[in-house]
């Protein structure tokens, strides 16, 4: 299995906090009458997958609390009512596991717990459904916020999130641009049906490891066209403070549609564009519309006005930036899908190097494509 040095590290490191914290805590809430470490021994499977891949569908908190306490709670059933242990412990492993696919709970680990309420020994069977809640329920749900905890100390986020629709920002019916060819959302679904078995991994991440291998393909292909060649360097930029009207009338002299907004030191903290303006103005009416913007933008003599009048207090507090180093093809699915029509381009301190548009990716694409189809025929020709 793949994985980092890093990623490595953090799985072992979370698995020794994680089940450390689990047993200290458990044990002292379970006072003086404790004689030994409230610990299960399955719990350590339960460790290796909220720590060494948190990723996984079968490590998400539903999967782990659900999984474990319904594996328990027909273990303990399977216990009280077969007498042959022989026969309960694998009875309990196979319900449990169905229980969890109907419950939509599968966690590996839930399968030990049932057979350890079969042959866990006297004190498991004395407790009877009590095991249930201590130290499984119990075990389980302290593991998990430890594992919410330790991932998201170490940026890496629990639960794993589902990624969020990609709707259409001009909220029209058509599918996105990069959705219009290729693999779509319903074909990894179909696929995903058509396996019939269970794949430790989401649709969601699914989809994303596609997307990624067609960039790897695409650059490939290509090559390495990077942001640094293809950007516009002479950017015309204002600040936070400049008057509303001036940044107007830069985007007009220049025949441009959006503006860096720098801090002193050169560094990007927003963007403000010629839709910002008219947005600002509220023109929702064509009546009047020229002299509602020119009074929109004419600087205010009053000291106290409810109307902006600089730059920074109509620009988005969002702001989405690209290294110099980004290949060309990442800015694909910013401009054609999320609707971004330009994009500064930072140094690695942060301060604009320059600003790529629309019409800048498409260019830098079409000459991707004149290279490779050269680059093509002269291996034929060889």
């Amino acid at each position: 299995m793949s994985a980092s040095r890093t990623e490595r590290l953090l799985g072992c490191c979370g698995a020794l906090v994680g089940v450390l914290v689990t047993g200290f805590l458990c044990t002292w809430l379970a006072g003086p009458a404790a004689s030994t470490p409230m610990l299960i021994a399955p719990l350590g499977a339960s460790a290796v997958l909220l720590f060494a891949v948190p990723g996984s569908p079968l490590a998400q908190p539903w999967s782990i609390i659900g999984g474990n306490t319904v594996s328990a709670l027909v273990g303990v059933t399977c216990a009280q009512w077969i007498g042959d242990p022989l026969l309960a412990a694998p009875l309990a492993a196979a319900l449990a596991i169905g229980a969890m696919f109907a419950l939509r709970c599968l966690h590996p680990p839930g399968g030990a717990i049932a057979l350890t309420a079969v042959l866990g020994g006297p004190a498991v069977t004395a407790a009877k459904y009590g095991f249930v809640l201590s130290p499984v329920a119990l075990n389980s749900a302290v593991l998990m916020l430890a594992a919410i905890a330790f991932n998201n100390a170490t940026r890496r986020p629990y639960p794993h999130a589902q990624q969020v629709s990609r709707s259409n920002p001009h909220e029209t019916a058509d599918r996105n641009p990069t959705e219009r060819l290729g693999i779509r959302t319903e074909d990894l679904d179909a696929v995903m049906r058509d396996y019939h078995a269970v794949l430790d991994v989401s649709r969601d991440d699914l989809d994303e490891l596609v997307q990624k291998a067609e960039m790897h393909a695409y650059r490939r292909r290509f090559g390495e066209i990077t942001c640094a060649d293809v950007m516009s360097r002479d950017v015309v930029a204002v600040q936070f403070g400049t008057p509303l009207a001036e940044a107007w009338r830069l985007l007009r002299r220049h025949d441009i549609r959006a503006l860096p907004v720098l801090d002193p030191a050169r560094r990007v903290i927003g963007m403000v564009s010629d839709v910002d303006f008219m947005r600002n103005a509220e023109l929702d009416h064509f009546e009047g519309l020229g002299a509602r913007f020119r009074q929109s933008i004419r600087r205010l003599t009053t000291v106290h006005a409810e109307r902006p009048e600089v730059v920074g207090q109509i620009m988005p507090r969002t702001i989405r930036t690209v290294a110099e180093t980004t290949h060309v093809a990442e800015l694909v699915p910013l401009m054609a899908d999320a609707g971004f029509r330009h994009v500064p381009v930072v140094d690695g301190h942060r301060r604009l190097s320059g600003i790529i548009s629309q019409s800048d990716l498409i260019a830098a694409l079409y000459r991707g494509g004149l290279n490779s189809e050269e680059a093509g025929e002269q291996r034929k020709a060889a």
